[in-house]
Formats: structure tokens, C-alpha cells, sequence
């Protein structure tokens, strides 16, 4: 079964260097030196650690990958891109006929998974890639799909601070917002409080300075509307390797999957936590 060949893509973004020097130190996979990147980046090869990788601009990227899979059978590719950029990777994925792990929050997310399902390759996509909150967001969908209007009445706020470099909303608040709504409380994405200040950061909110350039605070808070009862969930997380580490077992579960012979099947971080 091992080691399974993983090509990460997005480098040099903080993400992605994240989860490729993870994929690098563990036995279980081989880090392809090769990395889809943006038009706008300026050089052709990013260092990491003793692996020098290429990087893929777009205007080459489907010749190269032609030589790649051939290279590499079986190859599983990780996402953490830019969301302006989801929709057409997935197309190119799906094209390739290759599998893949989306991490990368934003675009259309259902031409995302319809992309998937027409055609002959299968992907974990999820807004989250962390275990221990994907654990959080099921439970509270099981609140959701068991007790509607649980929480009706209630007032909801919601705030979520991450990197400057985060160019939308957290995925993770929309998903979560969804949950409350079905028991309750409207509310909508434009109500979020999305931080991005780093002065704020530090000074109001309290983020630890060696963390302002990767972390994601979530605060939900349902009031009632007499104001006599508070319900608080959050999730604080400083530093990108719980993510990287999610994003690991998802490639174990989704090479899995591969091997079994599924295709148009689109899979959620909460299907890779009940398959582990």
C-alpha cells in the first residue's frame, strides 16, 4: 500500500509548505518534486528542506502533468491553492482523471463536487482538514438533523480571525452557521466578524504574536433572547500542522478508496474520520 506518491500544489503558499514538509518526514508517502503554482509567481523552483521542487505555472501545466502521472502511477494531489483558482484545478484534476484532496476553501463549491461526480475520479473536499473540529462540526450537524428549531428565538454571534493572507470568510463558519440555521437562527455569512488586522489581532483578541501570520480563532455565541442563557463553542487553533496532519489521513483514506476502484464519489473530512 505504501508509500503512496503525493504531489501538493500551491507552493510556495504557507499551506502548502506546510503539509508538503509533513508528506516529506512521514514513511508512508513520496513527495513528488512538482507543484502546481499561480501565474503571478515569479520563479520556477521552490526549496524544501533537501527537496528541490518545480513549479508548474499554468500556461504549461498540462503537458507537464501528462509526463508526471506517467512517471508517477497512482499519484494523489493535495489542493491548497487560492480559492479564486478551485473550480478550474478541479476541472483540471478531473480531466487528468486524477485524485484528489481539496483544502483550498472558496469558489462554487457545488460545480466543485459536480465536477467530481461526471467524472471518472473520486475527492475528499472539505472546508476544514482538521480532525478534532471536523469531530465539532458532526456533532453539531447531528444537533442539527435531530433537533430542529433547537436553538430558535437564540441570537448568534460569530467572529473568526486568521491570517492577513486568508483571502475569504472561513469555510469552517459558513459550515457551521448552516448548522445553526437548521436549528434555529438565522443567520447569514455577511453577519460573520472576519478579522484580518494583525494589530487587532495581537492587541484585541489576545493571539499569540509568534501566530499572527497563521492561526484560526472561531468564537460561535447563542444568546437567548431574554438574555438569561449563553451557549459558547470555539475553536482556537495557532499554526497550520493540524491541518497538515487531517489533510495526511485524508490521502491515506482516499488511496484506499482508489484502490478499491471508486469513482465519481465525492467524500467529506467526516467520512475520512469514520473510515480511519
Amino acid at each position: 500500500m505504501y508509500p503512496i506518491c503525493v504531489m501538493v500544489n500551491g507552493l510556495p503558499g504557507n499551506m502548502a509548505a506546510t503539509v508538503a514538509g509533513h508528506v516529506d518526514n512521514d514513511s508512508r508517502f513520496d513527495l513528488i518534486p512538482f507543484s502546481l503554482t499561480g501565474a503571478d509567481i515569479p520563479f520556477s523552483e521552490y526549496k524544501l528542506g533537501n527537496v528541490l521542487i518545480k513549479l508548474i505555472h499554468p500556461d504549461n501545466r498540462d503537458a507537464a502533468i501528462e509526463d508526471i502521472v506517467k512517471k508517477y502511477p497512482g499519484i494523489i494531489l493535495v489542493d491548497y491553492t487560492h480559492p479564486s483558482a478551485v473550480n478550474a484545478n478541479a476541472v483540471f484534476y478531473a480531466r487528468h482523471n486524477m485524485p484528489f484532496v481539496m483544502g483550498t476553501t472558496g469558489g462554487d463549491r457545488k460545480s466543485l463536487e459536480g465536477t467530481v461526480a461526471s467524472s471518472a475520479t473520486a475527492a475528499v473536499i472539505a472546508p476544514n482538514m482538521a480532525k478534532q473540529i471536523v469531530g465539532l462540526q458532526a456533532m453539531l450537524e447531528y444537533g442539527a438533523a435531530n433537533f430542529p428549531d433547537l436553538y430558535k428565538g437564540y441570537s448568534l454571534k460569530v467572529r473568526e480571525s486568521h491570517q492577513n493572507g486568508k483571502a475569504d470568510t472561513s469555510g469552517t463558519a459558513k459550515a457551521i452557521i448552516s448548522y445553526f440555521n437548521r436549528m434555529g437562527i438565522p443567520f447569514t455569512e455577511k453577519d460573520i466578524r472576519k478579522e484580518r488586522n494583525p494589530d487587532v489581532q495581537q492587541k484585541a483578541w489576545g493571539i499569540p504574536e509568534a501566530h499572527i501570520g497563521g492561526h484560526g480563532w472561531h468564537t460561535y455565541t447563542l444568546t437567548s433572547e431574554d438574555q438569561t442563557v449563553t451557549f459558547e463553542f470555539t475553536h482556537n487553533v495557532n499554526g497550520r500542522d493540524v491541518y497538515a496532519l487531517g489533510t495526511l489521513e485524508a490521502v491515506v483514506y482516499l488511496h484506499e478508496k482508489i484502490s478499491q476502484g471508486v469513482q465519481s464519489k465525492v467524500y467529506s473530512m467526516i467520512d475520512v474520520l469514520q473510515g480511519i
